[in-house]
């Protein structure tokens, strides 16, 4: 089995010492580090995405494989920095203020970084100033989580502070959580809405490309 096949079989198995172990190899071997992320690893990632939206992988099986992809990734990022490599974007997630969950919004993290983006984890009972320092610091995109329908409304007054403040024209504004829906999203102005971490990647490159 070639390094390439052993790196993504560990990400999709959720082993991590072993998807260390094939970076390790990989770079020893002169492979140029952008390749080991972006022809294997960011498809890797793809593919658990996949699984989990077929019903094939659930949100454990998800945690794992990001898990191993995030310890390939710190092998891998002084390299990708060495060889000026840029992430695909820079993107601040944090649960709002009043929600304190957080494993939802940890996923998510991990799924945007395995498909190349610099994540700011901002945590949990993020307030909205927070998120507008996080814009001020140059994040191209927030992705706020809310796991309590009583926490909801703290999304759009997020949006209305980042209005208020100048800052929402510089930020694209993603939302997600067990309650909230593509409806709601609109409704408070956000530029999109992930129902699930696999769906929130592919949603953040979207928003980023438009």
């Amino acid at each position: 089995m070639s390094t390439f096949n052993e790196i993504h079989s560990a990400i999709v198995e959720g082993n991590a010492e072993q998807t260390k172990a094939g970076v390790i190899q990989a770079l020893a071997e002169g492979t140029a580090p952008a390749d080991i992320l972006n022809q294997v690893m960011i498809p890797a990632m793809t593919k658990v995405g996949s699984l989990f939206e077929a019903g094939e992988y659930f949100v454990p099986e998800m945690l794992i494989a990001a898990r191993a992809m995030k310890e390939g990734l710190a092998i891998l990022k002084p390299h990708l920095a060495a060889a000026a490599i840029e992430p695909v974007g820079k993107i601040a997630v944090g649960t709002v203020k009043g929600d304190l969950h957080d494993i939802g919004k940890n996923l998510v993290g991990m799924m945007l970084e395995g498909t190349g983006f610099e994540v700011i984890d901002l945590g949990v009972d993020v307030p909205p100033e927070k998120f507008a320092d996080a814009v001020k610091q140059g994040v191209s995109l927030i992705g706020m989580s809310a796991l309590l329908t009583t926490t909801m409304p703290m999304m759009k007054a997020t949006i209305d502070h980042l209005t208020q403040t100048g800052l929402r024209n510089q930020v694209r504004v993603m939302v997600g959580g067990a309650p909230v829906t593509e409806t709601f999203a609109r409704g408070i102005g956000a530029d999109g809405f992930a129902a699930d971490a696999s769906s929130a990647a592919r949603k953040a490159l979207a928003l980023l490309t438009k």
